[in-house]
């Protein structure tokens, strides 16, 4: 079975990685052919994930169509943003028996669609064959072989379970779930409220501060994916909750890292010259304002964040308004009603 990994950014690679330890047939593609000519002939993206080296079962080569031609399992894992156009570009290579996988974490901005809706928009016959998979993956960590969960969603129980037994490895566990709107809104937003953990640790708050911000996150996250048809407790799994706290935590986060250079006073278009990696919390803020006003959710943290990052919003400022908000429950009104005060 030929696997096509199509990009070759941190993640892209470390999944690479990851097939390569499993199967003989896997490519990867690189957008610069001098690029993939050089991670070919050192085994190594020095660039994107250094110290992960690549299995020689994993071949390398700037030609999209040498790729992703005659797969079986086609991942996509370039930036949200670029998702569509690759998409179309390797249309003329997916077969009759191919699979896809959206192994991007975004939304697109100017539709504010999922990737697996994106996908299906350019390849209409793909509709009953893509899943996505998502989850607390740091490519640093899963590139080294460190113990690492992940989830593949779909539609289809069929094709979740044929990706499931594709990628598995000791150190790489894959569960199922039916509920890809969730996974995929999951994955997404929880980058938002890594960008403000980040500001909270750059502004000097402490673990009372970041608990609050996580778990108020998790709730609005919940309340626009239940709005958008999603299951609530997928956000309370590997996706959700187990995603949010590797993102907003870690140091490997790139959104975490964006939050803390924002409390430094960087705007948003600053942050994205100065890295070479995307930053995909500040698309997604703009993507989820949008649908929380469309679907008449408040989403009280994603609108300060979006405040900050495009409304030149000081950070400070953002925070004190988060808390000094109207006093409210803290569980929603759908479970309130099952509640009752002593």
């Amino acid at each position: 079975m030929k696997i096509a990994v199509i990009g070759a950014g941190s993640w892209g690679t470390a999944l690479a990685a990851v097939l390569g330890q499993k199967h003989q047939s896997v490519c990867l593609w690189v957008r610069s052919p001098e690029r993939a000519a050089h991670i070919e002939a050192t085994r190594e993206n020095t660039q994107y994930l250094p110290g992960c080296k690549l299995p020689q079962s994993v071949a390398v080569t700037g030609n999209v169509s040498l790729a992703a031609g005659g797969a079986r399992l086609i991942v996509l894992a370039t930036p949200s943003h670029a998702i569509r156009a690759t998409a179309a570009t390797i249309a003329p290579c997916v077969g009759t028996e191919s699979i896809i996988i959206s192994a991007a974490k975004g939304l697109e901005l100017t539709t504010v669609k999922r990737m697996t809706e994106v996908i299906a928009e350019e390849l209409p016959s793909m509709a009953g064959r893509l899943a996505v998979l998502s989850g607390p993956n740091h490519a640093e960590e899963v590139g080294l072989g460190q113990p690492t969960a992940t989830v593949i969603a779909a539609p289809s129980r069929t094709v979740a379970e044929f990706a499931q037994d594709t990628f598995m490895l000791p150190y790489f566990r894959v569960y199922t779930n039916p509920d890809s709107i969730g996974v995929e809104l999951a994955g997404a937003l929880k980058n938002i409220i890594a960008l403000g953990a980040g500001i909270a640790d750059g502004l000097g708050f402490g673990d009372n501060a970041k608990s609050a911000l996580m778990t108020r996150g998790l709730a609005e996250i919940t309340r626009l994916g239940m709005a958008m048809g999603a299951n609530p407790l997928t956000f309370a799994g590997l996706a959700g909750i187990g995603d949010l706290i590797a993102t907003c935590t870690s140091v490997h986060s790139r959104n975490r890292r964006a939050g803390i250079m924002l409390a430094a006073g960087k705007t948003a278009d600053q942050l994205q010259a100065e890295t070479s990696m995307v930053v995909e919390g500040i698309r997604a803020a703009k993507a989820a304002y949008q649908l929380a006003a469309h679907y008449g959710v408040a989403m009280p943290i994603t609108e300060q964040i979006h405040q900050v990052l495009y409304q030149n919003k000081s950070p400070k400022e953002a925070v004190l308004e988060l808390m000094t908000r109207s006093r409210t429950h803290e569980v929603e009104e759908v479970a309130l009603n099952h509640l009752h005060w002593n």
